[in-house]
């Protein structure tokens, strides 16, 4: 029988979740069931949001399970088929990342085509992150031409399309926050009208020199100081689309911000959480839109590699430390 790896949990974390919480096993691959096919994972993503998975409370999925393997995005070629529409060699977007093998069923399993985009792509910019922005600037946030947009964690996977979108649908001025100056010239680069890195000083002083007429809409990844700077900095009937807040994700405290969530009242602001999910039905239109920006090359996106199913935990670690520039993805073949 042929034997794979998996990563698995060994331990819940408490606060920053270290190499012991994770485990490589060796698993016996097992044969794909009707209607299921077996797959070859080549490439997986990790992002952000497993963290809370990790944590053994009742959520929007469930947690992960000790002693048992993470799931998450990831694309496979199919090596075994018992299910209509799916052969041998086709190569499949599914939810069963962070093994070198999987059984998934069919109807869980969306073929992707290598020929039309880069299959890291489908994993990012046209994947959950591109849709997450799209969803959560245009929809979420209801962004209108002309107004001034605020992202943090600006150079991740998320927040580097959202000032992009901004941009290209006619925003006013976009800025973004980041986690060095390295990354603070990369989203100049990419469009940001202005840029700084959080370490330089106080979000909310850094914020205003950035945008001194107050910002329309704040795209929230990080949560803490940045989301108290931006409702002070909020004009009236100022919105926000809450995607992550990152800077709380490993606290074993509560967070001493936002103190000033009175503003809300005498602004008017709204302050929105969603998930990505909440949003299938705009895949299509945002797929049409952000392929035709690819192909016009008004789009640029950044990815950073790890390689090789065993250095999926430390890429995990990564993105939580902030070690990526875009998306943070695991190489497995």
């Amino acid at each position: 029988m042929t034997q794979g790896r998996e990563i698995h949990l060994a331990g819940r974390p408490t606060g920053w979740p270290t190499p012991e919480n994770f485990t490589l096993v060796e698993a016996p691959v097992p044969e794909p069931g009707e209607g299921q096919v077996l797959v070859r994972n080549v490439l997986m993503s990790v992002d952000p949001y497993m963290r809370g998975r990790m944590n053994d409370v009742k959520s929007y999925v469930p947690p992960f399970q000790v002693g048992a393997p993470l799931d998450g995005g990831a694309i496979g070629e199919v090596i075994t088929s018992n299910a209509d529409g799916l052969k041998p060699g086709d190569l499949v977007l599914h939810g069963l990342g962070w093994r070198e093998y999987a059984v998934v069923d069919a109807a869980a399993a969306r073929p992707v085509d290598p020929d039309l985009a880069p299959l890291s792509t489908y994993l990012g910019v046209l994947g959950m992150p591109g849709l997450t922005a799209y969803a959560g600037l245009t929809e979420v946030a209801a962004f209108r031409p002309g107004e001034t947009v605020f992202v943090s964690a600006a150079a991740g996977a998320v927040g580097n399309l959202v000032g992009q979108i901004a941009k290209l649908k006619g925003a006013a001025r976009v800025v973004g926050s980041a986690g060095s100056a390295a990354k603070v010239r990369r989203l100049e680069e990419v469009g940001f009208d202005a840029g700084f890195d959080y370490h330089d000083g106080p979000v909310a002083e850094s914020l205003r020199a950035a945008a001194p007429d107050g910002i329309d809409v704040y795209f929230d990844n990080v949560g803490g100081d940045h989301l108290e700077a931006a409702l002070g900095a909020l004009r009236t009937h100022g919105r926000v689309a809450v995607c992550g807040m990152i800077s709380q994700y490993n606290s074993t405290e509560p967070p001493a911000a936002p103190r000033n969530l009175a503003l809300l009242i005498a602004k008017r602001l709204t302050v929105r959480g969603f998930l990505v999910a909440d949003h299938a039905d705009l895949r299509d239109r945002f797929v049409e839109e952000m392929a035709g920006w690819l192909r016009e090359g008004r789009i640029r996106y950044d990815e950073t590699f790890a390689d090789g199913i065993e250095n999926a935990p430390d890429a995990f670690l990564g993105v939580l430390r902030g070690d990526n520039l875009g998306k943070m993805l695991v190489r497995l073949g």
